[in-house]
C-alpha cells in the first residue's frame, strides 16, 4: 500500500484537513503521519500551513494520478438460492433494501466517487438488468458459465476489463451504509469485517504493515473477507495469468476467485499446477493485497431472508412476492411468520421451495417459463381430484388451476426413489400398478403424437435448431404411433411422468406419486417407459422393471408396447428440451441421452415386428 499516496489523498479529499486528522482518518500514530508529511513535502507533494493544515500540490496531484479508479466490474450473475422464493422472480442485488435497490446503492456510491465505467456481470434474469444501461450507462458483460461454475469462472470471463487498469471487483447484493469507495486508490484491498468467536467465513491474516499474508476458512475472534475489493494494475498483472491457469484446470468449476488468492498466499498453487501437468512460471508471482479493515454495520452481505427482515422491517409483512403472498394468504398468517425458507432442487419444470408455518412444513411450486404452453392446470386439477380418494399422492393445501401454483404439505424424513435399488423399485411398480389398478379415468388424453406436433412447432417458431436427421426419425416415430394405434389398447389415467424423483418413500415405509401436470388418458404401459427412460435405464434393467410392475414374465408384445413407448417418449422429450433451451433453460446432455432412446429403441422394435 502506497502510504505517500493515501496522504495525497486524504488531503485532496479533505482540503485544510490537519496532521492529527490525518492520523485519525488513516489509523496512523500522528508521529508516523508527521514523518510522511516531512518526506511529502521533500517531494513536492504537500504544502503545510503553521505545521498544522495541509494542501496538495500540482505535483501532488499529479501523483496521485497513477492511483486513479478507472472503474468498476459488479458480479450479478449468480441464482441466489438462499433467498428463493424472491430470486424466483428478481435477481438478488436488485432486491430492495429501504426503497433502494442494492445494486443501484452501488453504483450511485461510485458515481460519488467519480467512478463512472461499471460493468455488470450478468446470467441469471439478465433481462432484469438491461435497464441499467439506460439509468446509468453501465455496460453489461454476459457470463455464459453462471449456471454451473463459480465466481473463478466469472471473474475469468471479466479479465480483459482489469488489464493496465485500477478497478473495483465488487458484489451487486452488497449494501455499504457509508460511501467507502474513491476517486484514488492506494493499492489492492478486500473489505474485511471483525468477528467475535467461531466463524466459517474466510479469515484473513496480515502483517503489521496491513499485507494479507494468509487466507483460511474458518477461524474464531478475527477479521474476515466481507464486502467490496480492489484490484489495482499492479495486482492483476500477477494474479490474472494464474487465475486464467486455474480456469483451465480440471476440477476447478465451483472455486471462488479467492480460491486462487488463498492458494498464491499459502503456496498450494505450485502442488495444482504439478498434479495439473502446468508449467510454472519462470517468476514466482507475488500478488499484493492489503486490508481494508471496516467497522460495524458498515457491510451488509445478506445470507436469506431472516437477516434481510431483521434489517429492513418491510419484509416481514410485504416482499412484494407472489409467492410468499399466496402462502401469507391461503394460511392465513402475516408474511412474518413463513420461516426457515429453503430452495428445493428446481425441476425441469417448476421451482419450488420449503418453508414452516407455526411448527408444519410446506412445500409451495411455482411454474417454470414456458409452462403455460406445455401444461394445461385445469387438467392438472382435474387429476388431483380423480385420485384424491386413493390417498396415493401429496396432501394438497392450495392449488390454483389457472396459474398453477400449487402448496402441499411436506413429508418429513421422506426421499426420492432410488432408480438403483431393487427394492425401491418394486415398492414404486407396486404403488403404479396399484394405481393402474383403479382404471381412473379423466375428460382429456395424453397424446403423443399431438405432443409430438405441438412441440415441434414450437421449436420451429423459436428459431430451434433441430437434429441433423430429425426428418428421418420423425418419419420412424410415426410408424411407431400407427403400429400402436393398431393394437387399440385400452385407455386409462396414466401418470405419464412417473421417474423415481416422483416417488416419495416416507419413513414409515408407504410410497406416494407426486407431480401429475402431464397426466391424462393413455395406455398405462406408457408410465413403465417413460420411468425407464428418466432412470436412464438399458434393456436388461427395463426387463427388471417390467417384472417388478407384472409380478411375472412380460409377454413380447408388453415388452414392444414399452419399448415403442420409450422411443416415442425419448423423442418428445427431447423436443421439449430444445424448445426449453430457446427459452433460456438448458439441460445438457440430458437432450441427447433421449434422442438417442428415440434412435435405439425404434430400431429394436421395427427389427421385432420384422420378425414376426
Amino acid at each position: 500500500m502506497n502510504r505517500y499516496g493515501l496522504i495525497c489523498r486524504s488531503i485532496r479529499e479533505h482540503p485544510g484537513i490537519t496532521q492529527r486528522e490525518l492520523g485519525q482518518q488513516l489509523s496512523l500514530s500522528l508521529g508516523t503521519v508527521n514523518h510522511l508529511i516531512k518526506e511529502c513535502t521533500a517531494l513536492g507533494y504537500v504544502e503545510t500551513e503553521g505545521g498544522k493544515s495541509c494542501s496538495l500540490t500540482e505535483k501532488g496531484l499529479a501523483f496521485l494520478e497513477q492511483f486513479r479508479v478507472d472503474g468498476a466490474v459488479v458480479l450479478a450473475a449468480g441464482f441466489g438460492s438462499r433467498f428463493v422464493p424472491l430470486t424466483f422472480e428478481m435477481p438478488k442485488g436488485l432486491l430492495e433494501v429501504f426503497g433502494e435497490r442494492m445494486v443501484e446503492r452501488q453504483i450511485r456510491q461510485l458515481h460519488e466517487a467519480g467512478v463512472k465505467d461499471i460493468t455488470v456481470v450478468v446470467g441469471y434474469l439478465k433481462e432484469k438488468f438491461e435497464y441499467l444501461i439506460d439509468k446509468y450507462q453501465v455496460k453489461l458483460l454476459y457470463n455464459p458459465e453462471y449456471s454451473c461454475k463459480n465466481t473463478l469462472a466469472t471473474v475469468y470471463h471479466a479479465r480483459d476489463l482489469f488489464k493496465g487498469k485500477n478497478i473495483y471487483l465488487l458484489s451487486s447484493d452488497n449494501w455499504l451504509r457509508e460511501n467507502m469507495y474513491h476517486t484514488y486508490e492506494c493499492g489492492a484491498w478486500y473489505s474485511l469485517s471483525h468477528t467475535d468467536g467461531d466463524t466459517s467465513e474466510w479469515c484473513v491474516s496480515f502483517n503489521k504493515k496491513g499485507r494479507i499474508t494468509s487466507v483460511e476458512v474458518g477461524g474464531r475472534d478475527c477479521w474476515f473477507m466481507y464486502g467490496p475489493v480492489f484490484f489495482s494494475k499492479e495486482f492483476s498483472r500477477e494474479f490474472f495469468p494464474v487465475l486464467g491457469k486455474y480456469y483451465e484446470m480440471p476440477g476447478t468449476e465451483q472455486l471462488y476467485w479467492e480460491n486462487v488468492l488463498m492458494e498464491l498466499l499459502d503456496g498450494s498453487w505450485e502442488r495444482r499446477f504439478r498434479h495439473s501437468r502446468i508449467p510454472l512460471p519462470q517468476q514466482r508471482p507475488e500478488p499484493e493485497m492489503y486490508a481494508n479493515c471496516q467497522p460495524d454495520h458498515q457491510v451488509y452481505e445478506f445470507e436469506n431472508l431472516e437477516e434481510l427482515r431483521k434489517f429492513d422491517p418491510r419484509y416481514e409483512t410485504h416482499s412484494d412476492n407472489k409467492a410468499l403472498e399466496l402462502v401469507a394468504k391461503v394460511l392465513q398468517v402475516p408474511e412474518s411468520e413463513i420461516r426457515n425458507i429453503k430452495c428445493l432442487k428446481s425441476g425441469m419444470t417448476n421451482k419450488s421451495f420449503l418453508f414452516d408455518v407455526n411448527g408444519d412444513s410446506y412445500i409451495c411450486r411455482i411454474p417454470g417459463p414456458g409452462t403455460e404452453l406445455l401444461i394445461s392446470r385445469r387438467q392438472e386439477s382435474d387429476v388431483y381430484r380423480a385420485i384424491e380418494e386413493l390417498g396415493i399422492s401429496e396432501r394438497i393445501i392450495y392449488f390454483d388451476g389457472d396459474a398453477g401454483y400449487k402448496i402441499a404439505r411436506f413429508y418429513d424424513g421422506a426421499r426420492n426413489g432410488d432408480a438403483r435399488s431393487p427394492e425401491d423399485r418394486k415398492k414404486c411398480m407396486k404403488l403404479l400398478r396399484r394405481f393402474h389398478e383403479a382404471r381412473l379415468t379423466v375428460n382429456h388424453r395424453f397424446d403423443i403424437r399431438e405432443r409430438i406436433d405441438f412441440y415441434e412447432t414450437l421449436c420451429r417458431s423459436h428459431g430451434s435448431i433441430l437434429f441433423e436427421d430429425y426428418r428421418e426419425v420423425h418419419r420412424k416415430m410415426t410408424e411407431l404411433m400407427d403400429w400402436l394405434d393398431s393394437l387399440n389398447r385400452p385407455q386409462i389415467l396414466s401418470h405419464i411422468d412417473s421417474n423415481f424423483d416422483n416417488f416419495l418413500m416416507l419413513p414409515d415405509g408407504r410410497v406416494k406419486l407426486i407431480d401429475w401436470e402431464y397426466a391424462g388418458m393413455c395406455d398405462p404401459l406408457i408410465d413403465l417407459a417413460m420411468c425407464a427412460i428418466y432412470s436412464y435405464y438399458n434393456t436388461e434393467e427395463t426387463e427388471d422393471l417390467l417384472r417388478d410392475y407384472l409380478e411375472r414374465e412380460p409377454e413380447e408384445t408388453e415388452r414392444m408396447i414399452v419399448y415403442a413407448y420409450m422411443a416415442l417418449g425419448g423423442f418428445l422429450w427431447s423436443l421439449w428440451a430444445v424448445y426449453k433451451s430457446a427459452l433460456g433453460e438448458e439441460f445438457g446432455e440430458y437432450t441427447l441421452i433421449m434422442y438417442r432412446y428415440a434412435k435405439e429403441y425404434s430400431r429394436i422394435v421395427q427389427k421385432n415386428l420384422q420378425k414376426s
